[in-house]
């Protein structure tokens, strides 16, 4: 097969979702609101803005439906417990692999994320990686209230991209 065809439908430059102008201004509109609404929140409670953003991005990574969207934090929320997992791994490797020891523990890590792809509920790789990176971006110690921080800063970006959805399905796509 040549790959000098190229079908026209998939350089398509056109929105997957026709809206009108009126809709589009509004769906613009509920997601602007609703994200600083969950910044302001996040803020008042003394949480990283940054982080409840993490839990926004993750909600949206499969925004087809609320189960989607919370298998989506399942995977966020697994993948920054398996960070820290993997924080305490290294450090115990390095006595016994020196060098090695971050390697070994990024391939079992590797090794476990991408081999859930295909598993119900847990197969969102992108979810995963962003929990792995909000934990380690965090620069948090593995401790519990380290995990109450991300865990709650999460849930409101969470909540933020559950409530953007649900508002925008009610009043921009009506």
């Amino acid at each position: 097969m040549s790959t000098s065809h190229v079908d026209a439908k998939t350089t398509s430059r056109e929105p997957r979702h026709q809206q009108t102008r009126g809709q589009f201004v509004l769906f613009t509109a509920i997601a602007a609101i609703v994200a600083a609404a969950a910044a302001w929140l996040s803020e008042a409670l003394a949480l990283e803005v940054w982080i409840m953003f993490a839990g926004f991005i993750a909600w949206f990574t499969r925004p087809t439906s609320t189960r989607d969207g919370i298998h989506s934090m399942i995977c966020l929320w697994l993948g920054i417990l398996l960070a820290a997992i993997s924080y305490w791994a290294t450090g115990s490797l390095i006595s016994l692999a020196a060098s090695l020891a971050l390697p070994l523990v990024v391939f079992a890590v590797a090794l476990l994320v991408v081999g859930l792809r295909t598993t119900p509920v847990l197969d969102n790789m992108l979810g995963w990686f962003l929990g792995l990176v909000t934990y380690f971006a965090a620069e948090l110690e593995p401790q519990l209230t380290s995990f109450a921080n991300l865990g709650l800063a999460t849930a409101i970006g969470g909540f933020a991209g559950w409530a953007c959805q649900a508002l925008n399905r009610r009043f921009a796509e009506a």
